[in-house]
């Protein structure tokens, strides 16, 4: 092993290169070590708490246990590093490289990795509580049963990231790119969504409620069984969606596209449908009762069966639709 001394010494002296180097379990909590050069280093359970790594090559360095709390890595390079079981809480990331790092089990509750490369990552388990990612490139990453409470992921491309288990709640997501992302069963409750393109993503049991949806894309999105009671979901673009038995009670859907969505025994109870575009949208036995339906279209929807008690049915249009007792709408 090398001595930690002899490193602090040398890099004093101006010189950065540490490649390869053994300083397994080595305190380098609080030192300025910006541009230093520690690829393929062996660093497992090292100390660097508070430690200035600005620029740092991290390169396929060892890193499992290591603790780097609160230390600064602006465009740091840790393609492809160990940080299994890595603490990183409150460390600074930005515009950092992480494309192929190993992070399963690390602890990254409020770190700064906005606009940081982290294609291929795998963040399977990872605390992630409050991380800020937004504009993140988290394009293959693996984030399955991360913890993502509170984390801001605004405008992240999480094209094709496994998300299974992931818990998203009180999330920052707007503008996030989603399409065809399985999200089966993910808490997404109070999250912000706005804006978040969620085309043909699979959202089946996942748990909406009270989210903020708000002009997002949902076109041919899997919704069944979705819970989406008290969403905000004005002016989002769900046609062609797979509504069968979701929970929309109280949901705000106004002026919102559900045109030849499937919303088979789903419950939309005391919901907003103002200006609602329900063309050719499929209603069987859905539940109505309470709704607002002010200046909705409704033209040749299916709504056989479906229940209709107490509704506002001001200046909405119904040509052509199919009624609940079977009668077509004149």
């Amino acid at each position: 092993m090398e001595s930690r001394t002899e490193l602090l010494e040398n890099y004093e002296r101006g010189n950065r290169n540490f490649s390869g180097g053994n300083f397994i379990g080595g305190n380098f909590s609080s030192f300025h070590l910006k541009d230093i050069d520690l690829s393929k280093a062996y660093l497992s359970s090292a100390n660097f708490q508070r430690t200035l790594l600005d620029r740092a090559n991290l390169y396929r360095a060892y890193l499992c246990g290591a603790d780097f709390s609160y230390a600064k890595l602006y465009e740091a390079n840790l393609c492809e590093a160990d940080l299994t079981k890595a603490k990183l809480n409150g460390a600074y990331l930005v515009g950092a490289t992480l494309t192929g790092a190993k992070l399963s089990g690390a602890s990254l509750t409020g770190v700064n990795l906005r606009r940081a490369d982290l294609r291929g990552v795998n963040l399977c388990g990872a605390n992630l509580t409050e991380i800020n990612l937004r504009g993140a490139d988290l394009r293959g990453a693996n984030l399955s049963w991360a913890k993502l409470a509170g984390a801001r992921l605004s405008g992240a491309n999480l094209e094709g990231t496994s998300l299974t288990g992931i818990d998203l709640s009180g999330a920052y997501l707007n503008g996030a790119d989603l399409h065809g992302v399985d999200l089966d069963g993910v808490d997404l409750s109070q999250a912000k969504l706005s804006g978040a393109n969620f085309q043909g993503a699979n959202l089946s049991a996942a748990n909406l409620s009270q989210t903020q949806l708000r002009v997002a894309l949902l076109q041919k999105a899997n919704l069944r069984a979705a819970n989406l009671e008290e969403a905000l979901l004005v002016r989002s673009n769900f046609c062609g969606a797979n509504l069968t038995k979701a929970n929309l009670r109280n949901a705000d859907l106004s002026q919102a596209d559900l045109s030849e969505a499937n919303l088979n025994l789903a419950d939309l109870q005391g919901a907003n449908l103002t200006q609602v575009c329900l063309h050719k949208a499929y209603l069987w036995k859905a539940n109505l009762d309470r709704v607002n339906l002010f200046r909705a279209n409704l033209r040749e929807a299916s709504l056989r069966n479906a229940t209709l008690n107490a509704i506002d049915r001001l200046e909405a249009i119904w040509t052509g639709a199919t009624l609940p007792d079977g009668r077509i709408f004149a």
